[in-house]
Order: C-alpha cells, then sequence, then structure tokens
C-alpha cells in the first residue's frame, strides 16, 4: 500500500470539511472555522477514526457531521485502495488562530509508524510553503 493515498485520502476528508460542503457525507453547510474561531482556544482537532475531539467543543450540528466522516472513512479507504487496518492515526486540526486565517494542519500515521504533518492554508486547502530568505 503506498503512504501517499493516505495522505491523499486525510487531505480529501479534511478538505471537505473545511470547505463547508461536505458532499462525501451528505452534509452541505458545516462552518468548523467559525466554530474554532468562537472558541477560546480558536482551533478544534478531529481525530476521524474514532470522532474524538479537543480545543472548541463542537456544536451538535458540527458533532452529528464529525460521526458521519468517521462512519464514512471505510468506504472512502476502499475507494482509494487502502485497507482501514493501515491507518493507525488520521487527525486534523482546524484553527484561525494564525497569520494564514483558516489553516488546517492533516497528521496521518500508518500501521507500520510511518507519520507525515502537512499544513495547509484556505479553501479549498492549499499547501503552506514557506520560503527560505
Amino acid at each position: 500500500m503506498k503512504f501517499g493515498n493516505l495522505k491523499s485520502l486525510a487531505h480529501n476528508v479534511a478538505d471537505s470539511m473545511a470547505s463547508g460542503l461536505s458532499f462525501v457525507i451528505g452534509i452541505y453547510e458545516i462552518n468548523v472555522f467559525a466554530e474554532a474561531a468562537a472558541s477560546e482556544d480558536g482551533h478544534i482537532t478531529i481525530d476521524f477514526l474514532t470522532g474524538a475531539t479537543t480545543g472548541a467543543i463542537p456544536s451538535d450540528s458540527l458533532r452529528r457531521a464529525i460521526f458521519l466522516f468517521r462512519d464514512a472513512i471505510p468506504q472512502m479507504c476502499e475507494k482509494h485502495g487502502i485497507e482501514l487496518a493501515y491507518i493507525k492515526s488520521l487527525v486534523v486540526r482546524f484553527g484561525t488562530d494564525s497569520a494564514y486565517g483558516p489553516h488546517f494542519r492533516v497528521t496521518v500515521e500508518n500501521s507500520a509508524g510511518k507519520r507525515s504533518t502537512e499544513q495547509y492554508v484556505g479553501t479549498p486547502g492549499q499547501r503552506l510553503r514557506l520560503r527560505n530568505s
């Protein structure tokens, strides 16, 4: 199994939630960034394998969307050619607490311990690339 497929799946999940139009789960209006911004923390971190969150406390509608995403992960894995057991971790931190505005950080880990974290800004999420001075 290719690790890149796992990274792609994770980005698709995160970008779908970040866009606010989560067609994957049949919910067409989510604003994870507004909920993050309304909290003292300025962020919400979601474990998409378990549905657990930290940071901002999600509204009932966002909590519902999180559980629908969690339940959709096996089907998404199948489409990406990934065995669910291959994924050890799929965690996304959505925030408004930086100079970049709305942003999200995707962290994935496979069952062998290979791990990747990538930062995205905006919607759709564009990978953040810092320039060397």
